[in-house]
């Protein structure tokens, strides 16, 4: 059985520290605490121009652990690999399908879902 690869998130080279103010006086003392907000196409995306997401609007690839209002980062440049998650085009309809040895059922790709974002409402 194969072990799946573990990927860490690259840290962002972008600077998010706030900017001295040129004000007299005492600053705020909360100014410290700006946090940046986090770009999901940064973090999340390989390929922006081949990527999209989708949210899901019911529970039918629940399967899949894919439920109602989960959000897919789907990237259309990758090639699929066995045992990956792609969404497909099959008798005329959108699904979702784990790639395999013994796929035999003809179905057209139509991207590789690199991510699954969670609703947790």
């Amino acid at each position: 059985m194969e072990t799946p690869e573990i990927h860490k998130i690259k840290k962002s080279d972008k600077n998010y520290r706030v900017a001295r103010p040129t004000q007299t006086g005492f600053s705020s003392p909360a100014t410290h605490y700006n946090e940046p907000r986090i770009d999901l196409n940064d973090v999340l995306v390989e390929n922006a121009s081949a990527s999209f997401y989708i949210r899901v609007s019911d529970d039918s690839f629940s399967d899949f652990s894919i439920h109602k209002n989960d959000v897919l980062i789907i990237d259309k440049s990758l090639t699929p690999k066995t045992h990956q998650l792609v969404v497909a085009v099959q008798e005329d309809a959108f699904k979702i399908i784990r790639i395999s040895d013994k796929e035999t059922a003809a179905f057209q790709t139509w991207g590789v879902i690199t991510y699954i974002i969670k609703s947790v409402l």
